[in-house]
Order: structure tokens, then C-alpha cells, then sequence
């Protein structure tokens, strides 16, 4: 098993910029942030800060040839992924692991048509209710990350290795046997609640006390189910209790998701892949899909007011 030395980040979003700064306390050696010209003088300039503290990462450009890390972070959005996957060039050898901590279920693969799935972790973030305006970011819980395999009825020698770094990081994490199934079920989760909490602005408190808004996110994550089961996958009601217990005790009362930190912004959202991907599978698998076809609809309308659509 190697040992994680060198971790490249890339995206300092708020979940970016949580685990990142996980690592950062771990050691400021171990951890660099792939990031351009402008951002680094802003972060620079203005500093990051993450829960009042101010963070000074080692920032790096696309540009600079720094040699492969063990592990390469990607925590961008997805209209951001094709130029990530150009910006870790210099940061990925023969035995870098690389995993995405993006929302969906695609990521893995588009950066495989680049980097191969030899060296290709799955992942995804559950429970982190951090948030940014400007360079702050602020969390109260800092969730955990769900990684592995497609398939682990064992742990792999990459997949020890992350553990061992997150361990010594103080990064919670777990390693579910059947990473496809968590996956779909983060997807869920997403295409719910991140999209009807930015049609109506709300934060999770609204889904917490108000059972018309917890009503609508059901609906619209009940579509993913029907999807599942026609993917082989096959969430089910069971996984639908297991978000809202997270709902309902770990996530913060006014705690907003990424897709209404979004809106509110004036910043494009990740629509086409939550409700967008829904509507595709729908079509494909002859699946009605009428929640998400509204939501998308509702929120290209929002982005456009803002001026992004």
C-alpha cells in the first residue's frame, strides 16, 4: 500500500475548500490548490477563509509542471469539469489516484475518457452543509466522504490509502460495499432537495417543518427510484428515510444546498445534470419524469432572470 504524500486539489468551492483545509491542518506541505492567475490573486489577496480562519494554501496554476501527486481532488461543478480535466495535467503519473467529489453520477466516467479508470476512485460527499459567499466559507457539520470501488467486498490498495490519509486528516469517511448504489442514492438526494430548495429558495429548515416542501422533494426523488430500477440499480424507500433522518438531524436548520447558494448568487447551476440527467434516463427507460421536466423548466427561468441561463 502507498503512502499519500501529495495531494493536488482542484476547485476551492465550499466543499473543496473543506476537505482541502482538513488536509491543510493534516499539513501544509502535503496539499496544493491547482487554481488560475485571477483566483489566486484573489484568494491572495483576500484570503480564503473557512469558519473564520484564514487559510493559506500553496496555489499553484495549470501551467506549472509540479509532478504527479499520489492523490488529485476534483471539486468543481460540472460546466467546469472539462477544463479540470485539462488542469490536472501536470498532476497525474501512472499511480495517481484520482476522485471526484462532485455531485451526480458522471464524473467518474468523463474523466476516464482522459485519465483511464485504472487509477479512478468513486466518490461522494454526505451530510456537509458548508457554504460560500465570496472567499468565506463556513460548515457546521463537515459530513463525510463515501469513496471506493465500484465494488468493494474488499479494500483495495488505493482504497487503503485513502483511508489512511483521511484517518490522519480527521476526515470522516466511509467505504460502502456497493459504491453504484450510493451513488444513485447522492443523486436522489440532489436532484431533491438541491433543485426544489432553489426553485423555492429555501433553506433546509423549510423541508425540516414545512411538509408541502418536503412533500414536492419526495416527488421529484421518487423519479430517480423508478430510473434506478430500470438501471439495475434499485434505491428504494428505505433509502428515501435514510436521507431524512440526515435531514432531520444532521444537517443545519439554516443551512442552504449548493444549487440555491446558486441561484442567489447569480451563478449557473448544475440543472442539466440533476433534472436534465433525469429527463434523459426517463426518455431512454420510457420512465415519466413530469417533476424534474418542471424543475428544470422553473430553474433555466431563475437562471435567466439572474442573467446566467
Amino acid at each position: 500500500m502507498k503512502r499519500i504524500n501529495k495531494v493536488s486539489v482542484i476547485g476551492l468551492g465550499a466543499i473543496g475548500a473543506a476537505y482541502a483545509s482538513k488536509l491543510h491542518d493534516l499539513n501544509p506541505n502535503c496539499v496544493q490548490v491547482i487554481a488560475d492567475e485571477e483566483r489566486i490573486r484573489r484568494y491572495k489577496s483576500d484570503g480564503l477563509w473557512i469558519n473564520g480562519r484564514r487559510c493559506d494554501f500553496n496555489y499553484l496554476t495549470p501551467e506549472v509542471e509540479a509532478g504527479p501527486a499520489d492523490l488529485v481532488l476534483v471539486a468543481v461543478k460540472y460546466q467546469g469539469l472539462q477544463q479540470a480535466i485539462a488542469d490536472i495535467k501536470h498532476h497525474v503519473g501512472p499511480e495517481t489516484v484520482i476522485m471526484s467529489l462532485m455531485n451526480g453520477i458522471s464524473s467518474e466516467e468523463i474523466i476516464a475518457h482522459t485519465y483511464g479508470s485504472e487509477n479512478l476512485l468513486y466518490a461522494m460527499c454526505v451530510a456537509i452543509d458548508a457554504g460560500r459567499e465570496g472567499t468565506d466559507i463556513s460548515f457546521s457539520s463537515i459530513g463525510r466522504i463515501c469513496f471506493g470501488e465500484k465494488r468493494n467486498p474488499s479494500h483495495s490498495p488505493k482504497v487503503r490509502s485513502v483511508k489512511q490519509l483521511f484517518e490522519q486528516a480527521g476526515i470522516p469517511y466511509e467505504i460502502p460495499e456497493n459504491m453504484e448504489h450510493a451513488m444513485w442514492w447522492k443523486f436522489m438526494i440532489n436532484v431533491g432537495i438541491n433543485q426544489t430548495s432553489a426553485v423555492l429558495k429555501a433553506p433546509y429548515r423549510v423541508f425540516q417543518e414545512i411538509r408541502e416542501a418536503h412533500d414536492l422533494m419526495v416527488t421529484a426523488m421518487q423519479e430517480v427510484i423508478e430510473l434506478s430500477k430500470k438501471a439495475d440499480v434499485h434505491l428504494n424507500e428505505g433509502d428515501l428515510a435514510a436521507f431524512d433522518l440526515i435531514l432531520r438531524q444532521s444537517l443545519s436548520p439554516e443551512g442552504k444546498t449548493s444549487m440555491l447558494q446558486d441561484i442567489e448568487a447569480g451563478r449557473k447551476t448544475e440543472v442539466e445534470y440533476f433534472a436534465g440527467t433525469v429527463c434523459q434516463l426517463g426518455r431512454r427507460y420510457g420512465v415519466p419524469t413530469p417533476v424534474n421536466e418542471m424543475l428544470f423548466r422553473m430553474i433555466r427561468v431563475l437562471e435567466q432572470v439572474n442573467g446566467r441561463g
